[in-house]
């Protein structure tokens, strides 16, 4: 029979949520490729957006619930350990939400900005207003030449698109996008797909990061698989864990879900990510050509990093089972260093017992006494009697002279 819980266990089950399986709150099946679910998330996270929905909590319940489930399902690890043991498989702490800083006000706006000066990773989505614009073709989309960089400065919270030409032998060939902050600004750059009615969905984005001097960020659609570092990925664990920082750095190396492009018209954007002021970058549009030794070089690199992952990762168990060890010994060395001082401490006490008299208590009374049977019981000798045994010095004028006696004439 089973024990009956208690009244906190029960309250904590009620007041526990329940959730949905992740899959049917997207609406895709387990079997779904990561680019499916990527576009039903976007579909519906831009349906339930706080900006489109702004007094009705039922679509930010929604909207978060998407989120969550999203998070869980483009994580290979995370969607792999909820397919073999469900929601008790993966760590609720560590889901991370993207914030989207237009739908935030002042206040919540500066706080997100100072804890990203303390380092505190914070993960940005664009706009809803953005998205949306561009799903109904209402932006303006200049064009990009293949080799000529261009300059400019974007709003916060809003987007550059650019459309560049692709021709068969370029993509043949390979295609780079790459876009430069030479003031570390902070921004996105999108990709994205051309829909029937000629409006434009997100299909892929990438965070700038500092390399160097400056902020970048790239797209590299060569014909192979190509893998991006997420740098925000399981920093919850490595903040409670110092050794995580470096397990789990490897963890976000994920590889791209496009890894080449047809010939024709393709549209990128540059999104200002910053937090209070705009953003100024260069982008720029290269054929891959040019750059067979460098191609080669990081499929062989990428391919080290992926050997290097799984090694650190067999690592790590040795390296927990080693240094449980250590932190055993560690302590017994602690405990027998103390318990060595204290038998040395007690020993040179007894030493110090035999070397050193122990200390005469008298009382003032008993003192007084013993002085009195002490000069009853054996002669005492006071001070006159001490003179008198003293030899007497001669004096000088206590000179001894001999007199004869005469008789008398």
């Amino acid at each position: 029979m089973p024990a009956n819980r208690s009244k906190s266990e029960k309250h904590d089950a009620a007041a526990k949520p329940v959730r949905r399986d992740p899959y049917e709150v997207l609406g895709v099946s387990k079997n779904s490729a990561d680019q499916e679910i990527k576009s039903a998330y976007r579909r519906m996270a831009l349906k339930y957006h706080p900006d489109k929905n702004a007094n009705d909590p039922k679509a930010a319940d929604m909207f978060k619930e998407v989120t969550f489930s999203y998070n869980i399902l483009s994580d290979p690890d995370k969607r792999r350990q909820y397919d073999t043991a469900g929601f008790e498989a993966v760590e609720s702490e560590s889901q991370e939400l993207e914030l989207d800083l237009s739908s935030l006000g002042t206040v919540n706006t500066m706080f997100a900005a100072l804890f990203s000066k303390l380092g505190v990773p914070i993960k940005t989505t664009v706009s809803a207003t953005v998205l949306e614009e561009a799903l109904n073709n209402l932006v303006t989309v200049l064009p990009l030449p293949m080799g000529q960089p261009i300059s400019k400065k974007v709003e916060k919270q809003c987007a550059h698109f650019y459309s560049v030409r692709i021709t068969e032998e370029e993509a043949r060939s390979g295609f780079v996008c790459r876009v430069q902050s030479s003031d570390k600004s902070k921004f996105k750059l999108l990709y994205f797909d051309r829909e029937e009615n000629n409006g434009l969905s997100l299909a892929l984005q990438e965070d700038s990061a500092k390399t160097g001097k400056v902020t970048s960020a790239g797209m590299y659609f060569l014909g192979f698989p190509v893998y991006r570092l997420d740098q925000t990925m399981n920093s919850v664990a490595a903040s409670k864990d110092p050794d995580a920082a470096f397990f789990k750095k490897l963890d976000g190396f994920q590889p791209c879900e496009i890894t080449e492009l047809k010939a024709g018209d393709h549209v990128f954007a540059v999104y200002g990510d910053n937090f209070f002021r705009s953003a100024s970058y260069t982008i720029e549009a290269l054929c891959a050509a040019p750059f067979k030794e460098e191609k080669e070089y990081l499929r062989a690199v990428e391919t080290q990093i992926l050997t290097k992952r799984v090694e650190i990762s067999k690592f790590e168990t040795e390296y927990r089972e080693v240094l449980a060890q250590f932190t055993e010994m560690t302590n017994r060395y602690a405990q027998e260093m103390q318990a060595i001082d204290e038998l040395l401490k007690q020993r040179n006490e007894i030493h110090a017992s035999y070397t050193s008299a122990p200390p005469m208590k008298r009382s003032r009374s008993k003192s007084r006494g013993s002085f009195k049977e002490a000069k009853e019981d054996g002669p005492v000798k006071d001070k006159k009697s001490t003179m008198r045994d003293r030899p007497k010095k001669k004096k000088w004028y206590n000179i001894h002279l001999k007199v004869e006696k005469r008789k008398p004439c």
